[in-house]
């Protein structure tokens, strides 16, 4: 017998065993523990619509299970619209500013809110959470503002694209547009971890490419090629799925920075769109 030959066998035995138990654990924390890995949300608040020369009030609203949470309806003169604004996964309110300001440039009203968790919400985030946070948002929109339904944009960038989608399949909108948002959130995790049974493993799914299946509004779509976090191609399925009408716009820059650096082009379009599903209500 050759007891070199055992030892080495024992070696490698032992290295696999540790390697199981290793990726064991991983995948224990990352089952019990993933929301750490989808959200991503700021208490402190950096900047107000004021600091921006903008008026704007800020709300307390509630949801039906207790959750009081923050938001502000910032105005627009002459206003065209009002945006519903559902933001993404990572800071709070405070860090969309850039949008806000741009959207008040368009004459566009915009209601925006903290999910549970993030900013001076109460409670801390999950998929069933947020869909509750922006149902109250709704609610607080067309029973408390008295806004028209049929005035009011849903638009979800990132991971609110899929909550805003969500909301417009129980709701009747103006219209939805979906910014660099995801098909289904294991498709995304999948791309993201290939080396991971993401789908055994996921207890998120945020379904926007179901739920545009479900929704009559108008649709926006509105997707940068060179988003190097959700790659475009899950724009080009989500807008496939989506009922006419439906338009799709392709931006240029990072996932953070699109809206921004495709300028001029971003705005036309957000303009003409509007001018077609939601400014004629009013006319």
């Amino acid at each position: 017998m050759n007891f070199s030959d055992h030892g080495i066998t024992g070696n490698i035995i032992a290295i696999f065993l540790l390697a199981v138990g290793s990726f064991s654990i991983v995948i224990l924390y990352l089952f019990l523990f993933q929301s750490r890995m989808i959200y991503f949300p700021k208490r402190d608040i950096s900047s107000t619509p004021d600091m921006w020369n903008l008026p704007y009030e800020s709300i307390l609203f509630e949801t039906v299970d207790g959750k009081k949470l923050n938001g502000w309806y910032i105005p627009a003169e002459n206003s065209r619209g009002t945006i519903l604004f559902c933001h993404g996964n990572a800071g709070n309110i405070s860090n969309r500013m850039d949008s806000i300001v741009l959207f008040n440039r368009l004459a566009l009203s915009v209601f925006i809110f903290d999910y549970r968790g993030y900013g001076l919400s109460e409670g801390k985030p999950n998929e069933k959470g947020t869909y509750r946070d922006v149902e109250a948002a709704w609610k607080y929109m067309v029973e408390d503002r008295k806004e028209n339904a049929s005035e009011i944009i849903l638009f979800g960038r990132s991971l609110g694209g899929a909550i805003a989608s969500y909301l417009a399949t129980i709701q009747n909108p103006g219209a939805l547009v979906i910014e660099s948002s995801f098909t289904d959130i294991r498709d995304l995790g999948r791309e993201l971890y290939p080396y991971l049974p993401v789908k055994m493993l996921s207890r998120y799914r945020y379904r926007t490419i179901d739920y545009v299946k479900n929704i009559d509004c108008p649709i926006l779509i509105i997707h940068s090629l060179y988003d190097e976090m959700i790659s475009i191609e899950h724009g080009n399925k989500i807008f496939e799925a989506a009922h006419e009408p439906k338009e799709f716009l392709e931006i240029r820059g990072s996932h953070n920075d699109g809206f921004l650096l495709s300028g001029k082009e971003y705005e036309t379009v957000w303009s003409s769109f509007i001018d077609k599903y939601i400014h004629k209500e009013k006319l």
